[in-house]
């Protein structure tokens, strides 16, 4: 059975969007009810087998009755891509958690999308919000090979469309790194000044990538960056220091050593705290903090809320000695 946060969906279809690239298409059960709705930017954490379990951003199109996600193939990853690759086909069942968006696109005057080899998942339903709200747009989108680079010819099409008034310039660019170079982050982002002014700017890729562009625009007024990481800035930095934890729900009083995780303790402790990707990419781990200072080190901006104050227990400590939490 699934719990009341999991939804029962069936592997619709698979399909190669490139060279290690398969799209997945999850539809409702045949007598369910229709799959919640969702917004660009947000993600799924999908339930592939016991003890495996992966988030994804949805790629595809709000207004489908469908989910779909699009997964690279990593040999030499931590088994989900492997997994996917080898095991799912269609008719499958899977449980999936319902979509939650941490990178939500907010209004803006114009947006530059700047995404690196899969972090285009989250960025083409983006696009193709902006393409249907009129808002100007451009988008740098780098790989290593054109031939893993997926969704390449759907960004052709949404370029290829006329406006109103008759042709445009192409908006997106494709570069593969491997055979033209090193990508021209600061030239794209100030020709994408010169022509459309202020922008909020959405990336996701590579932490080197999304450093390097959120540095970019932290020297320039007029772009506002909003990043998703492969991997949470803070998730390889040192453990930290001990400290404290009161329930004030339970009431019980634990210890974080230095070398463990508040999500941990709390599990050992039999507490109910939800844990997924453990990198502090998700948010599924959120606890509500009632007092002291949390560290945070996750990468949904969970330390940017000011009401409920909330912390990732997988990868956030803290910088008091101890934390009062909801539990």
């Amino acid at each position: 059975m699934s719990t009341p946060e999991e939804l029962e969906v069936v592997v619709a279809e698979l399909s190669w969007e490139a060279d290690g690239v398969v799209a997945v298409g999850l539809a409702p059960l045949p007598d369910g009810p229709p799959l919640p709705a969702w917004t660009p930017g947000a993600h799924l954490t999908v339930r592939l087998r016991p003890g495996l379990e992966r988030q994804y951003s949805l790629c595809g199109d709000p207004v489908d009755a469908r989910y779909r996600i699009a997964v690279r193939h990593c040999p030499r990853g931590r088994g989900g891509s492997d997994y996917v690759h080898r095991f799912l086909r269609p008719g499958r069942r899977l449980r999936i958690s319902a979509p939650r968006n941490h990178f939500d696109l907010l209004p803006a005057a114009s947006y530059a999308f700047v995404a690196g080899g899969i972090g285009i998942t989250p960025i083409l339903p983006m696009v193709r919000r902006a393409e249907a709200d009129g808002i100007p747009w451009t988008l740098a989108y780098v790989g290593r090979e054109r031939a893993t680079m997926a969704f390449v010819d759907r960004l052709t099409r949404l370029d290829a469309a006329e406006s109103t008034t008759g042709p445009r310039a192409p908006r997106s660019t494709v570069w593969a790194s491997g055979t033209a170079g090193r990508f021209d982050l600061t030239g794209h982002l100030d020709a994408h000044r010169r022509e459309h002014g202020r922008a909020r700017v959405y990336g996701c890729g590579p932490t080197s990538m999304m450093d390097a562009l959120e540095e970019l625009c932290a020297q320039r007024a007029d772009l506002v960056f909003h990043g998703e990481r492969f991997r949470a800035p803070g998730a390889d930095t040192a453990p930290g220091r001990p400290f404290d934890v009161r329930c004030t729900r339970s009431g019980l009083d634990l210890h974080v050593d230095a070398d463990r995780s508040l999500l941990d303790v709390l599990a050992a402790a039999g507490l109910p705290v939800a844990g997924s990707c453990r990198e502090g990419l998700c948010g599924t781990c959120e606890v509500v903090v009632r007092a002291g200072d949390p560290d945070h080190r996750d990468h949904v901006g969970l330390g940017d809320r000011t009401a409920p104050r909330v912390m990732a227990a997988c990868v956030s400590r803290a910088l008091t000695p101890g934390l009062e939490l909801e539990l």
